[in-house]
């Protein structure tokens, strides 16, 4: 009889091990910038961390400073779903080197995108437009709001900090002697503004722009190449810098774009950390949601719902097959 008793006392002490080993994930914050990209990927991390992992998500207003710093002198929030890791880098790796925080992976695989951009009807008619000798070739391809004599370069807008790489670029690759004017568009919704209006009469447009944005999604723009490579040590030394005396063309090089996550999170709840280092997207894929988002209004929450029931070829990769069941289940009751 006592035997009996304690196999059963054993066996249900391990059913609340296993129990309370799969609900071990707890409560998790979850940091929600206040950008559209970043606000989508917090809402489908909140998604599927509390449908296919069990865990208490919450989401809590961020930016990259704040919740950088939080993250390692409080511990608090466990996510940071897209950190644009550049903008802290040495705050980044003193919290991972002392052990408090761990990046996950990249949410953005392909990392933040910059560049000088023409759109694709152009480059269908005349290919070479694809390269800067191209756009200086068919120079007069870019009308000018104003001026006849000369020709329209759209740059970053005035105070942005792509406003001076944009400026010693278009310097470095003599633009101003090829007679192009450096336009200040004003603000961002004036940039956008700006090719939007060109494609829509199927003009000539040449400038700054930067991806993951809806821009890019809603309209096919090809990235110009300068010939030049990427040359990390110029863009940093001089083509970021305001006293930058002698420019010389450099492609921009990509911003990484990182999950990042507290090493609490990463130890009590492993399954959702290795969802979290599978999870990324590219910016051709964020480009179109972030387009659909626009057009719809849609917030966070109601774009990554959509994006649970539209793209789960995508974030079927990023779980296991038991995980996925479960959400296809949460999201059959909604």
């Amino acid at each position: 009889m006592k035997s009996k008793i304690l196999l059963s006392l054993t066996i249900a002490m391990g059913a609340s091990s296993a129990f309370a080993a799969h609900h071990e994930c707890g409560k998790v914050t979850i940091a929600d910038m206040n950008w559209n990209s970043a606000s989508l990927i917090a809402n489908i991390d909140q998604f599927i961390l509390e449908h296919g992992y069990g865990c208490d998500a919450e989401l809590v207003p961020g930016d990259t400073m704040a919740t950088g710093t939080s993250m390692i002198e409080k511990g608090q929030p466990d996510i940071a779903p897209e950190l644009w890791s550049n903008a802290l880098k040495d705050l980044l790796e003193k919290g991972v080197k002392e052990g408090r925080l761990k990046v996950a992976g990249k949410s953005l695989s392909d990392g933040g995108e910059e560049g000088f951009w023409v759109p694709s009807y152009l480059v269908e008619e005349h290919p070479e437009m694809a390269t800067i000798e191209g756009v200086i070739k068919y120079a007069k391809e870019f009308p000018h709001p104003e001026d006849d004599s000369k020709h329209a370069f759209y740059g970053c807008p005035a105070g942005w900090n792509c406003q001076i790489s944009a400026e010693n670029l278009f310097r470095a690759m003599n633009l101003g002697d090829a007679g192009f004017d450096l336009i200040d568009p004003g603000s961002g919704a004036g940039l956008s503004g700006s090719i939007a209006k060109a494609y829509e009469r199927k003009e000539g447009w040449f400038g700054y722009y930067w991806a993951p944005t809806a821009v890019l999604g809603k309209y096919e723009m090809v990235k110009v190449d300068f010939g030049s490579g990427v040359d990390k040590e110029e863009f940093t030394s001089c083509t970021t810098q305001e006293d930058c005396l002698s420019p010389k063309p450099t492609m921009y090089p990509p911003s990484l774009v990182q999950t990042v996550i507290t090493s609490s999170l990463a130890d009590k709840a492993p399954e959702a950390y290795e969802y979290l280092s599978k999870r990324a997207f590219t910016n051709a894929t964020m480009n179109g949601l972030l387009a659909w988002m626009e057009d719809n209004q849609a917030d966070g929450k109601y774009a990554a719902e959509n994006f649970m029931f539209e793209h789960s070829d995508l974030w079927s990769d990023w779980v296991s097959a038991d995980v996925k069941a479960k959400l296809n289940k949460a999201l059959d009751n909604l």
